[in-house]
């Protein structure tokens, strides 16, 4: 038994990627669904207000995204097909808004902690900027801070799930079914 676990260590290539999506509830809960996702968190991300409540989020003061911690086995899936599927999620060319939720808090981000992540985030920029007649403004910077959300925001739509989502609710299916052939 002993042996099993270690040799799944050498294969697990564990990673990290913060992405802010509009409201964070729906986007955990999209992102959570793919296969090769090993754990997810949401939280403040690349604000100016250390350990901001909520409330002083909402504001739109503190400068900090509603963004998901994204914790992946990159052995099972690449950061270009995170990236994809979260880009089915977003509207990339809405300032400071996605659906119906608006103000600086709810805009698109992609925050990076490993620099050899770069040329992949740009790659796949540049791929789906060519879909679109305006600019894409989803922001791309390395991860200054990320503070985790209040408990009651965690796994939102676990807890209510008939709660506010902006992302059409056939786009979990859609995360469910990717990278599943070897399931």
């Amino acid at each position: 038994m002993g042996r099993d676990l270690f040799d799944y260590e050498i294969n697990y290539m564990m990673k990290e990627i913060y992405l802010a999506g509009g409201c964070f509830w729906g986007t955990q809960h999209f992102l959570k669904q793919i296969n090769g996702v090993i754990s997810t968190e949401v939280g403040y991300a690349n604000g100016k207000v250390p350990n901001p409540t909520y409330q002083e989020v909402y504001t739109d003061k503190t400068g900090h995204a509603e963004t998901v911690k994204v914790c992946y086995d990159a052995s099972v899936i690449g950061l270009d097909m995170i990236l994809d599927l979260y880009f089915e999620t977003i509207d990339p060319t809405s300032e400071d808004q996605q659906g119906p939720d608006i103000g600086t808090r709810y805009r698109t981000g992609i925050y990076y902690t490993d620099e050899d992540d770069v040329a992949t985030i740009n790659k796949v920029c540049k791929k789906i900027s060519l879909q679109y007649i305006q600019p894409i403004v989803v922001e791309v910077e390395p991860l200054r801070c990320f503070y985790s959300a209040e408990e009651y925001h965690q796994d939102y739509l676990d807890k209510k799930p008939g709660g506010y989502c902006h992302i059409p609710r056939s786009m979990f299916a859609l995360a469910k079914s990717v990278n599943r052939s070897n399931d």
